[in-house]
């Protein structure tokens, strides 16, 4: 597809179009048939087609990690603790009998936070669990608070400027994590006599990546789909893409996934996944890779969860700058790195305002005082496609097809038992990525799968694809958003479960996965395992 295509114009369908898109990409009921799904020509489904420099890590002298760094927190012996199934959301409730967000997104082992709750119930309790394997329980119990005293907190408004939502809720708590280890919480809000229960999703981040492959929570994406209040940055109530919101923000509630944002469905699978496999890991949030500026340092690997969209230009020097330096990146989904954005404070914080015009950057205070365009990334002014950065670049959606294996003597591969041409129904979903050599692209790159595609009657392909970089560094991206979800796959995908994915869709992609962080935690990838460029081969151009 020509670059103009892919970027095309804007649509007043965009709104209900990427609401319906994250009915159809997440299975989320609460987003479910609202409007027509935009099209595959505009970039992102109709697309409009348009800090601070604290030391996070430390190295030994050139540039290898320090034992001490790279042993840091130990995964095997905290996942060897016993687990607590009775985590998820089981009573609901009503839609506000509870809800809450913290003021921090993510803070470090032993700081506090603070716990902003609206409640119709006259008491509840806060239970924190942390995120991870636990002999597949998912998830550990590691404070439970006592019944606290509930109340219905004010009413949010909406900025007539932005429409951004804002709540100014009064602090209900502060939590102290003492003890807490570091990774990837649910805290789960429950009132008093079963009223209702709603998640609030925080990390407990990383002082230090060294050694380490750094998970990292894709927030900025799960803030721009939060439609809490009626407005998020595609639409508001209306359901039109000029009533959406220009700026959103930290401060509130997520409304999906019972107030886990996009966590459950795009990012648990992989965490789970990592930690009983028990490599180095370290944990992160997209705003913390932004603001500072050497958390990266000498990190064996970086990843990119299932839905990570919306990057500030800090967050893309920042791993830009870790590929260049030999920190291998892996890119667990698609649509990636597309949407440029700008971060600012809000009432509550540092960071905590996502500022996002698209195709109106024009009117954006920010442009106006110098800062870069809040467009996508590859659109004018100040083009960058994301393709420099992941090999790959997004080329739509919505697609539902099988993912076909071109390259099965890939070091990737093996151990799957995949033939060339074997396919794997549902696996490209719902928007996907392919090499297009019109946009800058690494070289060598190597397409382990290579999977036709139909998006609105527009012919394509997806893309699986493998590069390496003089610093050693090997960056892989799977061109599916499904890659993640597919982890968690089982059965024969007749109960629609998973959008289909089966339990052979299930082992290939777990396989592939732990092929992949195993490689990548042992150091720069592109030395033991250089990618041998096939672009010629597989599309018979250069």
């Amino acid at each position: 597809m020509d670059q103009e295509h892919i970027a095309g114009p804007a649509g007043d369908g965009e709104g209900a179009g990427r609401r319906r898109f994250l009915a159809i990409a997440t299975g989320a009921a609460t987003a479910a048939g609202l409007g027509a799904v935009a099209g595959c020509g505009g970039g992102d489904g109709g697309a409009d087609g348009q800090g601070g420099d604290r030391t996070g890590g430390s190295a030994a002298p050139g540039g290898k990690p320090s034992a001490a760094s790279a042993q840091g927190f130990d995964v095997k012996a905290e996942n060897a603790k016993q687990g607590h199934a009775d985590w998820p959301v089981t009573k609901a409730g009503p839609a506000r009998a509870i809800e809450g967000f913290a003021d921090k997104v993510s803070v470090l082992p032993g700081e506090s936070f603070g716990l902003h709750v609206s409640t119709t119930a006259p008491r509840f309790t806060v239970s924190a669990y942390r995120m991870g394997w636990y002999g597949g329980a998912r998830a550990r119990l590691v404070w439970r608070s006592e019944a606290l005293p509930g109340a219905r907190q004010p009413e949010h408004t909406v900025d007539p400027g932005t429409r951004m939502v804002r709540t100014r809720w009064a602090r209900t708590t502060t939590v102290e994590t003492k003890d807490w280890p570091e990774g990837c919480y649910l805290l789960r809000l429950d009132a008093q006599g079963g009223e209702g229960q709603r998640f609030v999703p925080v990390t407990v981040r990383s002082a230090a990546t060294a050694g380490r492959t750094v998970v990292v929570n894709a927030v900025a994406t799960w803030q721009a789909y939060n439609r809490w209040g009626g407005y998020g940055s595609y639409d508001g109530p209306s359901g039109g893409y000029a009533s959406r919101s220009l700026a959103v923000t930290f401060d509130r509630p997520y409304e999906y996934d019972d107030g886990a944002g996009l966590f459950l469905v795009y990012e648990a699978p992989l965490i789970a996944l990592a930690e009983r496999l028990g490599i180095p890991l370290a944990y992160a949030t997209t705003t913390d890779v932004a603001r500072e500026k050497r958390l990266l340092e000498g990190a064996a690997a970086v990843l990119s969860l299932g839905h990570d969209e919306y990057w500030s230009p800090e967050q893309r020097a920042h791993f830009t700058a870790a590929r260049d330096a030999g920190t291998n990146i892996a890119i667990l989904g698609a649509n990636c790195c597309f949407r440029r954005i700008r971060l600012e404070a809000s009432d509550l914080g540092p960071d905590r305002t996502l500022v996002c015009y698209k195709s109106s950057y024009d009117q954006d205070p920010g442009f106006k005082r110098g800062h870069p365009a809040t467009v996508d990334f590859r659109s004018a002014p100040g083009a960058d496609p994301e393709s420099s950065l992941l090999g790959v670049i997004y080329d739509g959606y919505p697609v539902d097809a099988p993912y076909v294996v071109t390259s099965p003597g890939h070091w990737l591969f093996e151990g799957t038992g995949a033939r060339a041409g074997d396919r794997f129904e549902h696996l490209v979903g719902v928007e996907y990525d392919k090499v297009n050599t019109g946009f800058p692209t690494p070289r060598p790159i190597e397409i382990l799968a290579h999977s036709p595609v139909v998006c609105e009657g527009r012919p394509s392909h997806q893309d699986t694809a493998y590069y390496t970089v003089a610093s050693g560094a090997g960056v892989f991206a799977t061109g599916t958003m499904r890659w993640v979800e597919a982890l968690d796959a089982t059965g024969d995908g007749r109960s629609g479960k998973n959008h289909g994915l089966d339990a052979r869709s299930g082992a290939l992609t777990t396989r592939v996965t732990e092929n992949l962080l195993r490689v990548f935690a042992a150091g720069p990838a592109g030395r033991s395992h250089p990618a041998q460029d096939n672009v010629k081969a597989v599309y018979g151009g250069s």
